[in-house]
C-alpha cells in the first residue's frame, strides 16, 4: 500500500536496465523500503516491498551506471542533477558564521524584496528534507509590503470576534480540561498576544507581521509530517541571511486559523487550502537596524545516553 499524501496516493514504478546494472548491490542498500534485491549478480524488484516505492530517488542517485528509474509520485529520471562538488559546498566555520549572525529581525526597510530573491528563497526551501515524499508543504507568500499588511488587518479583524476564548470565564472552565501548563500559556501568552495586536492594529501599528515587503506562510496538510513545514521555513530563512535579508518566525497565526467555521472561512478567504496540525510564518525584508553582537543560546538540556 503506499504512503497517501494530498498529491498522490500511488507508488512509484521502478524499473531496472538488466543490461546497464553491474550487480554492486549499492541501491538495495540504500532502499529502505526493502523494495530492491539482487538476484543471480543482478538488481531487481522486490515483489513485497515494505510500503511500495515512495519515490525518494536514492536508487536513481547512487546507481553508477543509470540501471535505474523511477517514475511517480511528481518524481522522474528528469528530476536528477549531478551533486556540487565538495569545493562549491561551504565549510562548517562559514556556515556556522552564518547560523550565529542570524537574528530575528522585526524593523525593516521600505525595500522591495526582488522577485529574483524570492525566487532563490523558495528554491533553497524546497531542498529542505522532509517525512516522506513528495512534499506536502504548501506556501502561502505575500510578496509586497501591502499584501502583508491588508493580512494583518484581516487577521487583527478576526481576532476581534475570538477574543472570548481568552475571557476570564472561558479560561477558568477550560483549565480543568487543558491542563495546568496550556492554561499557563494562555493566561502568559496568548490573551496578551491578542490584546497588543488588535490594540496596535487600531492605531495603525502593525505588531503582528511588521509591515515586512515579505512574508511566506508554510503549511501541511492532513497527511504531512508535522515538522515539514518548520524544517522548510527554517532553511527558507537561512537562505535569506544569505542573500542579505532579515527574518522572523512567526509562530502566533497559525494555531488560530486551524478550528472551526470562521478559520475555515478564513483560510478559504486566502486560499489556505488546508488545516494542517503545524505551520509557520516567516517575515523578511532588508533590516532597518543593524546588531553589533549576538546572543548565547543553550537547549535545555543534553542527555548522553549511557552503555547498557
Amino acid at each position: 500500500m503506499a504512503i497517501p499524501t494530498t498529491r498522490t496516493k500511488e507508488c512509484s514504478k521502478i524499473t531496472i536496465d538488466t543490461e546497464q546494472c553491474c550487480g554492486c548491490g549499492k541501491c538495495v542498500d540504500v532502499c529502505k523500503d526493502f523494495g530492491l534485491k539482487l538476484t543471480n549478480g543482478k538488481a531487481n524488484v522486490n515483489e513485497t516491498p515494505l510500503f511500495g516505492c515512495i519515490g525518494c530517488g536514492h536508487c536513481m542517485a547512487i546507481c553508477p551506471n543509470n540501471a535505474i528509474t523511477t517514475r511517480g509520485r511528481t518524481l522522474s529520471p528528469e528530476d536528477m542533477f549531478d551533486l556540487p562538488s565538495i569545493e562549491r559546498a561551504t565549510n562548517y566555520d562559514q556556515l556556522f558564521a552564518l547560523f550565529r549572525r542570524r537574528r530575528s529581525i522585526r524593523e525593516f526597510t521600505d525595500k522591495k524584496v526582488a522577485p529574483e530573491i524570492v525566487e532563490k528563497i523558495l528554491e533553497a526551501a524546497k531542498t529542505s528534507p522532509m517525512g516522506y515524499p513528495p512534499s506536502d508543504v504548501n506556501l502561502l507568500v505575500f510578496d509586497t509590503k501591502e499584501k502583508n499588511q491588508k493580512f494583518a488587518e484581516d487577521f487583527c479583524a478576526y481576532l476581534k470576534g475570538m477574543k472570548w476564548i481568552v475571557s476570564k470565564w472561558f479560561l477558568t472552565i477550560m483549565r480543568p480540561f487543558r491542563g495546568k501548563t496550556t492554561d499557563e500559556i494562555f493566561r502568559g501568552f496568548v490573551r496578551p498576544a491578542i490584546d497588543i495586536y488588535i490594540g496596535k492594529m487600531g492605531k495603525g501599528v502593525n505588531v503582528l507581521t511588521y509591515d515586512a515587503p515579505l512574508a511566506i506562510y508554510f503549511y501541511g496538510s492532513p497527511y504531512a509530517d508535522p515538522a515539514d513545514p518548520i524544517v522548510a521555513a527554517t532553511t527558507a530563512m537561512y537562505a535569506a541571511e544569505a542573500l542579505g535579508l532579515g527574518t522572523c518566525m512567526l509562530g502566533s497565526i497559525h494555531p488560530f486559523i486551524q478550528y472551526g467555521s470562521k478559520a475555515k472561512k478564513f483560510r478559504s478567504k486566502y486560499s489556505i487550502k488546508y488545516k494542517s496540525q503545524e505551520g509557520i510564518f516567516v517575515v523578511f525584508g532588508y533590516p532597518a537596524v543593524k546588531y553589533e553582537k549576538g546572543v548565547k543560546r543553550s537547549f535545555a538540556s543534553v542527555t548522553i545516553v549511557n552503555d547498557q
